[in-house]
């Protein structure tokens, strides 16, 4: 007897056991599922398309109910038939203030620049360098915390000490016009402004393509160098010509074509003399080549769109509030749908020198925004662009000097090529311009 329970004891725990086994291998494969999953999730997240279009979803959430809001007031004629306290809410976002009234940023420029012209000619120099130096400075840093904050690590996180790495663009471009829209907002309430005319939601056409440009031009770094993507960023000139040849039938002057085949030559020589034994940050790659065109094309938008909006009597800095409100309201929503604005406050919390890095980033981009409105306003265009053509170049070599880019003899040439062609350009525009301010001064005198 003793012997048989001793044979059925051992039955029932064999057959408990194989109970076990077999729930645990039933288990098993939802285990490995949830971990694949989890894995294929986080290898996503590395791929740039797929974050690209996660950010289009967050900003469809916004856009796509605002877009119904807007038709919906405009079908009902609210502006006739609207009333109460959200009236002038609504009124200032869909249908604004005014008509369109012309330029106001060209006769506010035109009459600063005329005043330094008949200031002395020490304090237009003062003034000159005070504008240079404001720019140089802000972007200059601006470049060099870029390339820091995307393509370093900060801290050490395991015994090998090689650090975390911060991944989420569009954070450093909620950073950015977060400070950009405080600064523009408090610019507005200290100085007098003009009566404001154009629909607010007019502004999120130009936030939209800003905010991807932006967003293009962080990410860019993680797949080709600084100085890869400064020549790109000059070189642009070549698909806004052949944009305006193909799709506006625009004839150019023959010094344009030479110059767009001088920059052409200067980057070709620049890019095929980078190796691909060289380090990671300093070769150029196919996903780098694609989103430094997806950044040309937006920033091309935001200039032509906000050339439109400027038909509204507005200042720069007006303009420069309503489009980083805009792009405040689009980053702040997809980065809390997608739930990275906490990860990367956290990654903030965790490296003090990457919170003290990205406040920096931001108050350099709006300083450098202001300096560029004093400074189109008191000297014009053409001064302007002959000092961001010097920032480019200094920063092309503060980039090579701080993170160690090797550039051979082929691709310094190609460097200068590049930047020769840019100067030329500046040149023959100049001289342009006043050729034909001269032969209008003459007709004038004959008449």
């Amino acid at each position: 007897m003793k012997y048989n329970s001793g044979i059925k004891v051992l039955e029932n725990s064999l057959l408990i056991k194989r109970v076990c086994l077999g729930l645990a291998l039933l288990h098993l494969p939802a285990v490995f599922a949830d971990t694949g999953e989890i894995s294929l999730l986080e290898g996503w997240q590395d791929v740039w398309l797929f974050r690209f279009f996660l950010n289009i979803l967050g900003y469809a959430t916004i856009i796509i109910p605002g877009y119904f809001l807007i038709s919906y007031f405009k079908r009902i004629n609210y502006l006739e038939t609207g009333r109460g306290l959200c009236f002038p809410v609504i009124k200032a976002c869909v249908f604004g203030n005014e008509a369109k009234s012309g330029l106001l940023d060209d006769a506010s420029a035109l009459s600063s620049r005329n005043e330094t012209e008949q200031s002395s000619s020490a304090r237009q120099a003062i003034k000159l360098v005070f504008c240079a130096a404001g720019l140089q400075v802000s972007y200059l840093t601006w470049g060099v915390l870029q390339e820091r904050v995307m393509t370093r690590t900060y801290g050490a996180t395991d015994a090998e000490g090689t650090g975390e790495r911060f991944k989420d663009s569009q954070f450093l471009v909620f950073m950015n016009r977060i400070l950009a829209l405080t600064v523009a907002g408090l610019w507005c309430v200290l100085f007098k402004q003009p009566r404001h005319g154009a629909p607010m939601y007019k502004y999120s056409f130009a936030s939209l393509s800003n905010i991807l440009s932006s967003w293009c031009q962080y990410e860019a770094l993680k797949y080709i160098s600084f100085p890869t993507q400064v020549l790109a960023k000059a070189s642009k000139v070549i698909p806004v010509m052949l944009m305006g040849k193909i799709v506006s039938q625009k004839s150019y002057e023959y010094w344009e074509y030479f110059t767009a085949i001088l920059i052409s030559i200067g980057v070709s020589m620049f890019l095929l003399s980078s190796s691909t034994n060289k380090h990671p940050s300093t070769v150029t790659t196919f996903s780098g080549v694609i989103i430094l065109g997806g950044y040309i094309m937006f920033d091309s938008f935001t200039s032509n769109w906000q050339d439109n909006l400027f038909k509204y009597k507005m200042s720069s800095v007006q303009m420069m509030f309503g489009v980083n409100l805009f792009s405040c309201l689009f980053t702040v929503g997809s980065l809390l749908e997608q739930g990275a604005f906490f990860d990367s406050v956290a990654f903030m919390t965790r490296h003090s020198e990457f919170a003290f890095h990205a406040v920096l980033l931001s108050v350099c981009s709006a300083c450098g925004q202001l300096f560029i409105f004093y400074t189109i306003g008191q000297f014009g265009a053409a001064v302007f662009t002959i000092i961001m053509t010097l920032r480019q170049a200094i920063a092309i070599l503060l980039s090579c000097f701080l993170y160690g880019h090797a550039i051979t003899i082929v691709g310094g040439l190609g460097i200068g090529v590049v930047f020769f062609a840019l100067f030329l350009r500046i040149y023959a525009r100049s001289r342009m311009k006043k050729g034909g301010k001269r032969q209008a001064q003459t007709q004038v005198q004959k008449v």
